[in-house]
């Protein structure tokens, strides 16, 4: 029987456990072991459910992320194996609004933009988001000539340097910087295109404008829509897509289905030792130890680094050169009454031109059915990123205090409103930053990871920090080291099925 190691018991690791157990179960002779920190799994997937105090039911909070993108099949593939497919919840999409706040004011963000680019005349003329000017240059994207590459030339720029060129820097500041760096919680003058969206770049060079493509692309959507109703009572298809309990239900069933019995928690790693036979040892801070023939490392970037320096520097140093920054997310619940606001959207994006602690805000109760009892609002603060490090310094009170603050100035919050209660989330480092560079270093570390038998990577810091995306960076490491022992597994012989 070969054992597979895996450090880190985030949705990467549990998606790694959950394809081995799925290879044992066809017959391989392979077993992991899953090594945790924390006293819990998920990683950053973590959902409370909160307990009404004021009356019957309860809040879904979520820590960490409260959805994933519904166009990827990874997280549809796995909730149809262990049976929870039909969990998955839609966002509300009766209530779909989202403001952005420019100038100190709130404007609806106009109807028909995709990304960054208007793709509908009127709404886009009478916004009050940007002004003339910046409406005049966005348009000039029609006309400007497309990037000249060459055969075989490596097509990447930062997410500032693309939209000022294409559409100006209003349109930077003011639209794709709190939609597009401020979901990866990134820097847009560091933000490495190629690496996060380089279907960006194939656009550009496709259709020689983004408005033209995003207006080829609406229009598609449209007629498939049209070819392709919803059945009667079908779910519908949105954007987003969680789950009814919240996301740790998806990670505590992938918990559950590869089996916690071979999980160990609340003991870190602090090294890892090859041994005779292409061995590995992984040595606890208590200095206990756990064997296996390969290791899968499925934690950040960072704290992959000094576990790997012993056995490659050159691997080590790419690894520390992807850069991480903290967030915290603070959840508040009211009594919907004292409020004072209208609660008719998903949430508000404070673009980094405005200054502001606060970065976004969700309505949670109002995004998700089912957050919050009846009569009850759930409000979700973001703050941190790569340019408000500092707030990371505050205490829990005054974090509190930060967004309570904020949430009066932006969202105008009634000042007599009481928190029934909060949840503070704090995530060190947690955010990892694809700049410039980003894919050359991920291709020294796979490449040079291929030539040690039996070790692999797996986690958001390498090829998309989305849900989907890590559940497959543990899968791809799982098959990696199957690969090098000769196993392999019925689904890594179909094409990835199409589940939503």
């Amino acid at each position: 029987m070969k054992r597979i190691i895996i450090i880190g018991g985030g949705v990467a690791g549990l998606g790694a456990a959950y394809k081995v157990r799925r290879a044992a179960s066809e017959g391989h002779n392979v077993e992991f072991v899953l090594l945790e920190k924390d006293p819990r799994l998920g990683g950053k997937i973590l959902t409370e459910i909160v307990p009404d105090p004021t009356g019957k039911g309860s809040f879904i909070v979520d820590g960490g992320p409260d959805c994933f993108l519904t166009e990827k099949p990874a997280c549809h593939r796995i909730a149809k194996l262990m049976g929870i497919f039909d969990e998955e919840l839609p966002t509300d999409d009766s209530r779909r609004r989202t403001w952005i706040l420019s100038r100190g004011k709130l404007h609806q963000m106009p109807d028909g933009v995709m990304m960054f680019a208007p793709t509908k005349f009127v709404p886009f003329a009478t916004t009050g988001l940007f002004s003339w000017p910046g409406k005049f240059r966005m348009a000039l994207d029609l006309l400007i000539p497309r990037k000249k590459v060459g055969p075989g030339e490596f097509n990447d720029e930062t997410l500032e340097s693309f939209v000022v060129r294409r559409m100006g820097r209003e349109c930077l500041d003011r639209l794709a910087e709190p939609l597009v760096g401020g979901v990866h919680a990134s820097d847009p003058a560091t933000m490495s295109l190629a690496s996060t969206f380089p279907r960006l770049l194939d656009m550009e060079q496709t259709y020689g404008s983004l408005m033209k493509a995003f207006i080829a692309i609406r229009r598609k959507v449209e007629e498939m829509r049209r070819k392709y109703p919803n059945k009667p009572g079908e779910k519908p298809r949105t954007f987003f897509t969680s789950f009814a309990k919240g996301m740790q239900q998806l990670t505590d069933r992938m918990a559950d289905a590869a089996g916690q019995e071979s999980m160990r928690k609340g003991l870190a790693v602090i090294s890892l030792h090859r041994t005779g036979n292409n061995a590995w040892e992984a040595r606890f801070s208590d200095h206990s130890t756990v064997a296996g023939e390969a290791v899968i490392i499925a934690t950040e970037s960072w704290a992959a680094e000094p576990l790997v320096r012993p056995h490659d520097e050159v691997m080590a140093d790419a690894l520390a050169g992807i850069q991480a920054s903290s967030s915290a997310t603070i959840s508040f619940a009211f009594n919907e009454a004292e409020v004072g606001f209208d609660l008719n959207a998903f949430g508000v994006l404070c673009p980094l031109v405005e200054g502001r602690a606060l970065m976004a805000a969700t309505y949670s109760s109002t995004k998700w059915p089912g957050r919050a009892p009846a009569g009850k609002v759930l409000l979700r603060g973001f703050v941190g990123g790569p340019h408000n490090q500092e707030v990371m310094k505050r205490t829990d009170e005054e974090l509190v205090q930060i967004v309570l603050a904020e949430f009066r100035d932006i969202l105008g919050l009634n000042p007599k409103a009481k928190p029934l209660f909060y949840r503070i989330f704090r995530w060190h480092l947690g955010m990892p930053q694809y700049t410039l560079g980003h894919l050359n270093r991920i291709e020294l570390i796979e490449d040079r990871s291929a030539q040690i038998p039996g070790l692999a990577f797996a986690g958001g810091s390498y090829r998309g920090v989305g849900l989907p995306n890590c559940i497959e960076s543990g899968e791809r490491a799982v098959s990696k080291i199957l690969g090098e022992w000769g196993m392999t597994l019925a689904e890594d012989q179909l094409e990835e099925k199409r589940y939503y």
